[in-house]
């Protein structure tokens, strides 16, 4: 069977590139580059992306083989009715391999048709590296790659601030616009690049906050034949999405006319405040996420509607929503209730198999981002523990152990927050370290959680209680044992 490619499809369409995209995976494929094309097909928009790897590069090379196509199946409820369907997207004009290709990546930062710049590359993805430098090629982290890029713009079209750019990260961070100017800025200076060029990154360029709601689960590895045989060719990098998706941006009101999201008749919108928004969907729809990882793959389960359909651990995820996340909340209680509705009703998409552990990507750094606003929220409001919370708090703990049952659980972090674990986990089998003080020396690290969580009155000894219930008992009975507590 032959892979896909232009040939075999007859799509032609080629577009001035106009946006450069950091990351190929199957996030921002489903969502933006679809978003992309439709706009191309329906509002004129007459631009194509330029696909680099934050890390890795096995996904670019399959994009090229693939003349930047994909297929994406869209699946779940449309217009009020159930519908599985798909395309082929053809916005992709290519993926530049920054280890091997890092000229084309300069080049392309000299191009007057370049206009804007998405990332997802994680919630670890924006931070600021001191060991970065300019001269390597390519530079360490996103965000020393993307400041050396606009450096080498600003170069060659002499600071002119028409050549500017406008940035929209779709990492889950709050402020990700701003977070991301901040740390360009870091570089600027950690590199002592020329004041000019600091004037040009403030005058030229507009970093845009950005909040994303889709769920895209990704390749389809338990029906791939099935969907191939239908298809009639290869494709290695098909995916699968949800129906439902939002975009929402925080912008000025001017990119409503280079992006024509409404032309296109989009749900995705250039607003001046999206704090609400985002506040909703990170919280309830990704805080859920991040919480059930841990706690429902434990316990046996794979994916995300197995996990909300369980009687268990479906009980676990609906009262962790209402009893825990919207009462944390200072919007209307009412409109949270009903977003929190219609989230569960994706969740139990029965076109979706939404794997568990799809989720588990620097699942550290999502849980600070998702889930501990809302436990020191809870706490401020309530004077207690979000019991829920917490327990799943302790199940990513033991899930960073690195085993379900016999099983190895592939554990995909940073390197440090990996390290860590393992080392510390050593030291409690062997008896060298205690709980107590195991999880005392996590909830410390301030570098992790951006604060020293064993500060938060009885969170160290509840999570480890926890944890010494899950060690001894297993999830399963560690988890009905505390649905029971909780409900008294």
């Amino acid at each position: 069977m032959e892979t896909l490619n232009r040939s075999i499809t007859g799509v032609v369409n080629r577009y001035p590139e106009k946006v450069l995209q950091f990351g190929e995976g199957n996030f921002l494929r489903a969502f933006a580059d679809w978003q992309i094309q439709e706009m191309n097909e329906k509002a004129d928009f007459n631009g194509s992306v330029v696909v680099v790897q934050p890390r890795g590069s096995g996904k670019i090379e399959r994009l090229n083989r693939q003349d930047g196509l994909f297929t994406l199946y869209l699946q779940g409820i449309k217009e009020g009715h159930e519908v599985n369907e798909h395309l082929v997207v053809d916005s992709i004009s290519r993926g530049i391999n920054l280890d091997q290709d890092y000229d084309q990546y300069l080049k392309l930062a000299e191009s007057d048709k370049l206009r804007f710049v998405i990332s997802n590359t994680t919630e670890a993805g924006i931070r600021f590296n001191e060991n970065a430098r300019l001269e390597d090629r390519p530079q360490e982290g996103f965000p020393a790659k993307l400041t050396a890029f606009l450096y080498h713009r600003f170069q060659r079209f002499n600071g002119d601030f028409s050549m500017g750019c406008v940035l929209i990260p779709c990492e889950l961070i709050e402020n990700n616009g701003p977070e991301l100017k901040k740390v360009v800025l870091q570089y600027a200076k950690h590199w002592n690049l020329e004041p000019a060029f600091v004037e040009w990154l403030h005058e030229a360029n507009t970093f845009c906050s950005s909040l994303v709601d889709r769920i895209v689960p990704g390749y389809p590895k338990d029906s791939d034949d099935e969907k191939e045989a239908e298809l009639g060719y290869r494709d290695e990098l098909m995916v699968v999405s949800e129906q439902y998706y939002l975009f929402v941006i925080e912008g000025p009101e001017w990119l409503k006319n280079e992006l024509p999201f409404q032309k296109a008749g989009l749900n995705s919108f250039i607003v001046d405040d999206l704090t609400a928004y985002r506040e909703r969907k990170v919280r309830i729809l990704n805080g859920a996420h991040t919480a059930m990882l841990p706690v429902c793959y434990l316990y046996g389960l794979d994916t995300v509607s197995q996990s909300v359909n369980d009687e268990v651990t479906g009980a676990f995820v609906k009262e962790l929503i209402a009893e825990e996340i919207i009462p944390a909340m200072k919007y209307s209680e009412e409109e949270m209730k009903a977003y929190a509705q219609d989230v569960l009703e994706r969740f139990r998409n029965p076109y979706i198999h939404h794997f568990l552990s799809s989720l588990a990507l620097n699942a550290v750094s999502k849980f600070n981002a998702r889930n501990v606003p809302t436990l020191v929220d809870y706490v401020k409001k309530k004077q207690e523990l979000p019991q829920r919370i917490t327990f799943s708090l302790s199940a990513l703990f033991y899930f960073y152990k690195g085993k379900r049952g016999e099983e190895d659980i592939p554990l995909d972090d940073s390197p440090e927050i990996i390290e860590e674990f393992k080392e510390l986990w050593q030291k409690v089998d062997s008896k060298e370290l205690q709980l107590t003080a195991f999880v005392q020396n996590i909830l410390s690290k301030e570098q992790w959680w951006g604060r020293d969580l064993s500060s938060i009155s009885g969170l160290t000894t509840a999570v480890a209680e926890h944890l010494k219930l899950i060690e001894d008992k297993g999830m399963k009975a560690a988890l009905l044992e505390v649905n029971a507590a909780f409900t008294k």
